[in-house]
């Protein structure tokens, strides 16, 4: 069965009914240090750790006196405004005595679904995690509308899980895991602690959200295994209140986990495998015996460019002979590989005029 345990990259969401008091609209200064002394453990034992936090909208209406229940769009986004500030502090104090740097990155529905954005968001938090930061990912709700939204931090995280390639995505809930009905409301319901396969009987089982803070029920949750297991990232929900909740899913505590049937990187490579390509980019030998060896494509091997193609594309890697080498998703325009082949990357900047990437398709995003 998955574990946190091990886990070589995990993404944690974070709810508001957690985070903050529902009262008092105050944040949950103790239950916050626990979880950051769980992900300093974690990173200890060499998990790299994203958070996808909830919070700034609840802790936003609390410092400007909003109240509970519901609000226009504009007060939603001023409450978020106020808000944001107020939970990235909050991560940064947890986070410090532990020597672990916080940094923000706000996104949108938008965001994932452009593929320039999404390359964006994916080198940055690969960058962040590399310098050993500690990413707290967030909607961001001062300019999301209901066209443009998740809709709720489940879908996000499944997203933010499959984009860094994550092995494990721990979904802290009210409960703690998935039942065959609302144990609130049915005593006889019985918790899954393995599903293998989300089938149709499962899903009857999801019902509604049950929080008046948070906006994910288990529909969400199974709508955000689907994306997760399908990259080959197991999934848990376990509950989230008790303090060291990730200490104790690590150490067993009750849960239900998703599974998946790949591998995160194996999974990737498929999908980058059946997309048609838009373009083509012949390498000489030397480029091929890299490519040969896992490395990543860089433009001083690169000896022709044809094809009409955007940043993000899907393009064909040839060898001196013809032959297909890979497939892979390349970080420049056409014009701008054309302008670069050949070249040192050191030189990259001089030629195009403005700072670009070492390789032209990293073998990350690469399948051979």
């Amino acid at each position: 069965m998955a574990s946190l345990t091990g886990a070589r990259r995990a993404v944690v969401k974070v709810g508001s009914a957690l985070l903050v008091d529902r009262e008092t609209g105050a944040l949950r200064a103790d239950w916050l240090r626990a979880l950051c002394d769980d992900v300093a453990a974690l990173r200890q034992a060499g998990t790299d750790v994203v958070l996808v936090s909830s919070g700034s909208i609840a802790l936003g209406r609390g410092a400007l006196g909003l109240g509970l229940g519901a609000l226009p769009l504009e007060q939603i986004q001023a409450a978020a405004a106020v808000g944001q500030i107020r939970l990235a502090r909050a991560y940064e104090e947890a986070l410090a005595p532990h020597g672990l740097t916080a940094a923000q990155v706000l996104t949108t529905l938008e965001d994932s679904a452009d593929r320039r954005r999404y390359l964006n968001i994916r080198a940055t938090l690969s960058q962040l995690l590399t310098f050993g930061a500690v990413p707290i990912v967030n909607e961001n709700d001062t300019v999301a509308t209901d066209e443009i939204r998740f809709g709720d931090n489940d879908r996000l995280a499944a997203q933010v899980a499959v984009t860094v390639g994550a092995d494990v995505l721990v979904l802290l809930s009210d409960v703690d895991g998935f039942y065959s009905a609302n144990p609130a409301q049915d005593p006889t319901a019985r918790r899954f602690d393995v599903i293998d396969r989300i089938t149709p009987e499962i899903e009857a089982m999801a019902g509604d959200a049950g929080s008046g803070l948070s906006k994910g029920g288990m529909k969400t949750k199974l709508m955000a295994a689907r994306t997760a297991t399908g990259a080959g990232c197991a999934m848990a929900i376990t509950q989230g209140a008790p303090l060291h909740a990730l200490r104790g899913l690590g150490e067993g505590a009750a849960a239900t986990w998703f599974t998946p049937h790949t591998d995160p990187k194996a999974a990737r490579k498929a999908w980058i495998a059946a997309m048609k390509p838009k373009g083509q980019i012949h390498v000489d030998d030397g480029a091929a015996r890299a490519l040969g060896q896992g490395r990543s494509l860089l433009p001083a091997g690169v000896a022709a460019v044809a094809g009409r193609f955007g940043r993000g594309d899907p393009v064909t890697v040839l060898g001196p002979d013809g032959a297909q080498l890979a497939l892979g998703l390349t970080r420049y325009t056409a014009d701008e590989a054309q302008a670069i082949r050949g070249i040192h990357s050191s030189r990259i900047e001089a030629v195009l005029g403005y700072p670009g990437r070492a390789a032209l398709i990293h073998r990350d995003d690469m399948a051979t």
